[in-house]
């Protein structure tokens, strides 16, 4: 679909989004997809130079309104924000009794300070149009997963700051929102243990027979930031094939 064919479109973007962890996984399927749906795109990352590099490339290729950045960059761009999209996560796969307090200061710092800081800070650059934020959350924030309770319990907390930002920033035009993916076959997968069984029990349970894919939870994403969503704020959709149903 080309920009000229979304000019009446309740699903097309407009303006300028930051994604938070946005060059690789859940998070570059996002900024790839939000730019073909007409916004500009600022896909923020951490220390992984060759998924950036990889992107910047692929968007250069393609055409595509996508900047590449550290971190410290997007705090200090100045650019008018039409959105933010927190999917940077962190997190380590451990018993309770292996857990230290250091372990759940490193996954709460990224996964939920991270973006209340990127919010506050940004604040005044927020579009006068209406704009949004929305968090990539876990079914691990309102369910027990194996070795997941630093994860589970830091991402519950930012379904939390979520419902209190769409809240709070109501007033000013500003919806926020969460979501939260069912299992999707990232090279995160790779670091939980047991990943590979997991994720096959997972496409078994399904009823669709499979996976989500990340380029499903883009079009989500899309819809949830879009003027479509005007009257979607401060709740939690859930995308994964129907598998949390199942009994």
């Amino acid at each position: 679909m080309t920009r000229l064919s979304l000019a009446n479109s309740p699903f097309e973007l407009r303006g300028t989004f930051i994604v938070t962890g946005g060059t690789r996984g859940i998070g570059r399927a996002i900024s790839e997809r939000f730019a073909r749906s007409g916004a500009r795109v600022i896909a923020n990352y951490v220390r992984n130079e060759k998924t950036a590099r990889e992107l910047q490339s692929s968007a250069a290729r393609e055409d595509l309104p996508i900047t590449v950045c550290i971190e410290t960059q997007v705090k200090e761009s100045g650019t008018p924000l039409a959105g933010i999209v927190h999917c940077a996560a962190t997190g380590t796969h451990r018993t309770v009794e292996s857990l230290t307090g250091r372990h759940l200061d490193w996954t709460f710092a990224l996964n939920v300070r991270a973006l209340y800081e990127l919010v506050t800070r940004l604040l005044s650059q927020f579009d006068s149009r209406p704009s949004c934020i929305l968090a990539v959350s876990s079914l691990g924030a309102t369910r027990a997963l194996p070795q997941y309770t630093a994860i589970g319990a830091s991402k519950g907390a930012l379904e939390a700051l979520i419902r209190h930002l769409a809240v709070e920033l109501a007033p000013r035009g500003i919806r926020a929102n969460s979501l939260t993916p069912g299992a999707v076959a990232t090279e995160a997968w790779r670091a939980i243990p047991g990943g590979a069984a997991r994720l096959a029990e997972v496409a078994q349970r399904s009823p669709n027979g499979r996976l989500v894919t990340a380029e499903e939870l883009a079009l989500c994403a899309q819809f949830l930031c879009s003027p479509a969503a005007a009257g979607v704020n401060g709740q939690t959709l859930i995308v994964d094939g129907g598998a949390t149903i199942v009994a």
